[in-house]
């Protein structure tokens, strides 16, 4: 499987390589598109957060890669209209993807920076959200990494691989970890 990285409103460049790194270890190739695309046009100013549908469906529309998962990563708090805000969206049996690492900051909800936490949380939700791609849905494991996370406190208790039920799924499509 291939994965493509797309950082959008992204600068954390160490952060970036850490996550390169333990995701070669899951795909058999891993490229960086660093890439101009205005998602501007996709910000709420009433919520102060980005429209994820809307960033994935402009991302789309640019058809920067043509094989393979393309993960948007961000560092942009971002929502759907019927929550009041999201980790992360993906297309289910689909090829796009993005994750926000606004809210996996620890400093987001304590004076504290702590890097290996932020690697771990963030790789858990990129997971995830690839699960989602190749048909995965939310788990009732609270162990698997397709557990739905609603809190950081959810997304720190779940594992970060997928339990015997959707290692078995991703496994037939030809994701695993």
């Amino acid at each position: 499987m291939e994965l493509t990285i797309l950082p959008l409103k992204f600068t954390n460049e160490h952060l970036l390589n850490d996550l390169l790194f333990r995701l070669r270890f899951v795909f058999e190739k891993v490229d960086l598109l660093n890439t101009l695309i205005d998602i501007d046009h996709t910000y709420s100013a009433q919520r102060r957060q980005y429209y994820s549908t809307k960033i994935i469906e402009t991302v789309k529309t640019a058809n920067p890669v043509q094989e393979g998962f393309v993960l948007i990563l961000t560092e942009m708090d971002l929502f759907v209209p019927v929550l009041t805000h999201i980790y992360g969206e993906a297309e289910l049996n689909g090829r796009y993807s993005i994750v926000s690492l606004c809210r996996l900051h620890e400093e987001f909800y304590t004076s504290e920076t702590n890097p290996a936490l932020l690697l771990e949380r963030s790789y858990k939700e990129i997971i995830h959200e690839l699960g989602h791609n190749v048909g995965l849905k939310h788990c009732k494991d609270w162990k698997c990494v397709m557990h739905s996370s609603s809190g950081i406190e959810e997304v720190d208790i779940k594992g970060n691989l997928f339990c015997v039920d959707c290692h078995t799924l991703a496994k037939d499509k030809g994701f695993v970890i």
